[in-house]
């Protein structure tokens, strides 16, 4: 059952009996829970000055009904409750002597294991590792190299499976298909069929899971290609078509049929992808734009996968799950859009409706070098060259907290598929896993030799990949 039903009249009398009798003499303070929506789930309650979270999700799921225990992120007072009701309020200045409001969100039912030790380091690639990514099924890693090659490697063995060299000619007939020059960003289609490569070489090129090219390079580019992103699965399954930034842009496809640009002319433009019309631009930033971040990116990224990795029985299920994935994931709300710059700043944007920000983002003090939203869009991550990784509301942009650890610029970052962890790579050649709940470093992960320029988490869980100067590819599992 999931967390919008309601509570009988017997249960809620039941839990508000043993909370008020648990409080004993002892001050108290008179609360209400209610979903996102502000439906209340049962009356007022009367609760203990020393009740935390986990007591608040019992009494919960004891209101809701619920036969298998949801897990629950509550909100009071402009922020997760973390610690004691009262301590919480305390430190937020809140009066408890109105009711109070407990805003509760349901969690992800599954949980991902923190990944604790590095389970292979790999070697293979001859210069740095800039770029790597599970493909949305999971079951397919691919690396992409200063040495001008990709690499796939077995999720489940941790082997290598295809390289993918180079590329020269001879009086104009292919030798083999490949890059000339370094492959500077790899992406991979929804459906986990196909991958595509972006190089210095202006080329993007497309490979099966296999490690074949599929067709010829796609020419066009006249610089380095930085970015690339698929359509989403929803929209057509299988996706057929691809876009690519060059030099000094990313880019991001929308779920709603926009296409998004950032570029060092200090502008986002939102481009409709069906005939290529500019629809909107967006200013604000005074630097370089260095990354953008979509509500929908995992979403839209997985496509029908979800952390069970259940392929679908044909095209036309693929496109209704991701369909389905991606209405979850939205929950009715407009597509947003958060951009880092050079300017030390963020935006949060609502581009199908507004061509003015909805918040500016301020607190890192360094260049942004990555923003990304979690998979349930409740959290956005930001890694900066001012050594911190923050953490901000994804829907309202409010700053939630900064988490230091690193000693070096923090280089990239990804969330765990359950929206409970973030792990971050940085200069300092380490890695590090912390908790979105507890705002705190959970795991420091050293093991490479060299800065680390690139890190993603398993959309299935079970493994994390990172790559970097050191030019070794490793994985991590708990």
């Amino acid at each position: 059952m999931d967390g919008t039903a309601k509570p009988s009249s017997s249960s809620a009398a039941t839990a508000t009996a043993s909370a008020s009798a648990a409080a004993g003499d002892r001050a108290n303070v008179i609360a209400q829970l209610e979903d996102a929506d502000g439906n209340p789930a049962g009356p007022q309650l009367d609760l203990p000055h020393d009740a935390d979270h986990t007591q608040l999700e019992t009494l919960l799921n004891a209101l809701l009904q619920n036969e298998d225990k949801v897990p629950f992120a509550f909100y009071a007072a402009d922020a997760e409750v973390i610690g004691p009701l009262g301590a919480h309020l305390a430190k937020r200045g809140a009066s408890t002597e109105t009711v109070l409001k407990i805003v509760y969100q349901p969690q992800a039912l599954f949980r991902v294991r923190p990944v604790t030790r590095c389970s292979s380091a790999i070697p293979g690639h001859a210069e740095a590792v800039l770029s790597v990514a599970f493909s949305p099924d999971g079951k397919n890693l691919a690396s992409g190299s200063g040495d001008t090659t990709i690499r796939l490697w077995n999720h489940d063995t941790e082997t290598p499976k295809a390289t993918l060299k180079g590329a020269f000619y001879l009086t104009l007939v292919p030798i083999r298909p490949r890059h000339s020059n370094w492959v500077l960003c790899i992406a991979w289609s929804p459906d986990a069929r196909l991958l595509a490569s972006g190089s210095m070489d202006k080329d993007v090129r497309l490979w099966s899971t296999t490690g074949e090219a599929r067709g010829g390079p796609m020419r066009g580019h006249r610089k380095h290609v930085t970015a690339l992103a698929w359509e989403p699965a929803h929209v057509r399954y299988p996706p057929e078509r691809l876009a690519s930034a060059s030099a000094d842009g990313t880019a991001r496809w929308g779920g709603e049929g926009l296409i998004y640009t950032a570029s060092r002319d200090t502008t986002i433009i939102c481009w409709d992808a069906k005939d290529g019309k500019v629809v909107r631009q967006l200013k604000g930033h005074g630097h370089w734009v260095n990354t953008l971040a979509l509500s929908n990116e995992y979403a839209t990224r997985t496509g029908a996968f979800d952390h069970k990795a259940i392929a679908p029985a044909n095209d036309e299920e693929g496109k209704r799950m991701a369909r389905e994935r991606y209405d979850v994931a939205m929950a009715g709300q407009p597509e947003r859009l958060v951009s880092g710059s050079d300017d030390f700043t963020m935006f949060l944007w609502t581009p199908e409706t507004s061509k003015s920000p909805t918040r500016r983002m301020t607190g890192h003090v360094q260049l942004i070098n990555h923003v990304v939203f979690s998979p349930d869009t409740k959290l956005i991550a930001s890694a900066s060259f001012d050594k911190a990784v923050k953490l901000w509301d994804g829907k309202t942009g409010e700053f939630i907290a900064t988490m230091r650890g690193h000693v070096g610029p923090v280089y990239q970052i990804a969330w765990s598929a359950d929206s409970r962890m973030v792990v971050s790579g940085s200069k300092d050649s380490t890695l590090k896993v912390w908790s979105a709940r507890t705002r705190k470093l959970e795991l420091d992960l050293p093991g490479h030799a060299d800065e680390v320029f690139a890190v993603d988490w398993s959309p299935i869980g079970t493994r994390a990949a990172s790559g970097g100067k050191d030019k070794m590819l490793r994985l991590w599992r708990h």
